[in-house]
C-alpha cells in the first residue's frame, strides 16, 4: 500500500446526496479495497490501482477550520467517496482532528463506516448536538466478507461497535448495500434482528452498482455469475420492508 501525503485545497464539498449538506473526505484512495467499490468510477481512477495506495490530506483539519467560519450550518457527512477510518486513520487521526473542528462549531455529522474504529472516538461524537453513525454491513456471513471486503473489519467487530455507539445515545443505522448477491429470501429475517439487536435504528437497503467493472470484478471474486441474484434484488428489497413493518424499524432507500 503506497500512502502519499499531500495538500488540499478545500475540506467541505456540496453534497447531493438527500439530507447531506457537505461532504468531507480526509483521504483519497481506501485500504478496505472491497470488490463492488464505484469510488474509481466517480473519481476516474483505474479499478486495477483501487485499493495500492491512500492520498493523505495532512492539512484537512486546518482546511476546514478556516471554512467553518464562514459556512452556513448543514450536515456534513464523513465520509462519500473513502472510508474515514480505514486503517491509515489510526496513524494520522485526519478524521478525529476533522471531528474536534466541527464539533466547535457544532455542525451536524452523518459518518459512514466499515470500521470498529470509530470506537476511539465515540467521547467525540457522543458531544454533538445531532451526530449519526451509519455502519455498513451488507452480510452476516464474515467469509463472504473477507472475500468481497478483505481489510475491513469483521462483521462481529462492526456490531460491537453499533453497540457500543448506541449505548452511548448515538443514533445508529445501518446501510444495509449493497445487498450481496449471495443473500437469500430465507436470511432476512435473521439480518435484519441482527441490525435491530445491535442498536440500529433504520436501515438504508441498496443494491449492487452496475457500474462498468463491478459486476465483473465481484463475479471475478465470487466464481460465480450473479446476474440471477442481481434480478432478484427488488423481491429481496420488497421482502425486507415487509419483514421490518413488524419490528418497529424505519427502512429507506439508499437512493
Amino acid at each position: 500500500m503506497k500512502t502519499n501525503e499531500i495538500k488540499c485545497k478545500t475540506a467541505l464539498s456540496k453534497s447531493l446526496l438527500p439530507g447531506l449538506d457537505y461532504s468531507l473526505n480526509p483521504y483519497r484512495g481506501c485500504q478496505h479495497t472491497c470488490a463492488y467499490c464505484y469510488v474509481p468510477n466517480v473519481l476516474r481512477i483505474k479499478r486495477s490501482t483501487w485499493g495500492s495506495f491512500v492520498d493523505v490530506k495532512t492539512n484537512i483539519p486546518i482546511i476546514l477550520s478556516k471554512e467553518l467560519k464562514s459556512k452556513k450550518p448543514g450536515v456534513v457527512a464523513i465520509s462519500t467517496v473513502t472510508d474515514p477510518y480505514q486503517p491509515i486513520e489510526k496513524k494520522y487521526k485526519l478524521t478525529r482532528y476533522c471531528l474536534e473542528q466541527l464539533l466547535l462549531r457544532d455542525f451536524p455529522v452523518c459518518i459512514q463506516t466499515k470500521s470498529d474504529l470509530i470506537i476511539r472516538d465515540i467521547d467525540l461524537i457522543s458531544k454533538f448536538s445531532k451526530a449519526e453513525v451509519m455502519f455498513s454491513i451488507a452480510t452476516l456471513d464474515d467469509s463472504k466478507r473477507k472475500l468481497l471486503e478483505p481489510y475491513s473489519s469483521t462483521i462481529k467487530e462492526r456490531f460491537i461497535a453499533l453497540k457500543k455507539c448506541s449505548d452511548r445515545g448515538i443514533k445508529t443505522s445501518i446501510f444495509f448495500g449493497p445487498v450481496y448477491p449471495t443473500i437469500k429470501l430465507e436470511d432476512l429475517p435473521i439480518i435484519i434482528d441482527a441490525f435491530i439487536e445491535n442498536g440500529a435504528t433504520e436501515i438504508m437497503v441498496d443494491k449492487l452498482n452496475l457500474k462498468p467493472g463491478i459486476k465483473e470484478n465481484v463475479e471475478k471474486i465470487l466464481k460465480s455469475d450473479i446476474s440471477k441474484n442481481i434480478a432478484n434484488y427488488d423481491l429481496i428489497k420488497k421482502n425486507i420492508f415487509m419483514i421490518a413493518k413488524g419490528k418497529n424499524i424505519k427502512i429507506v432507500n439508499a437512493f
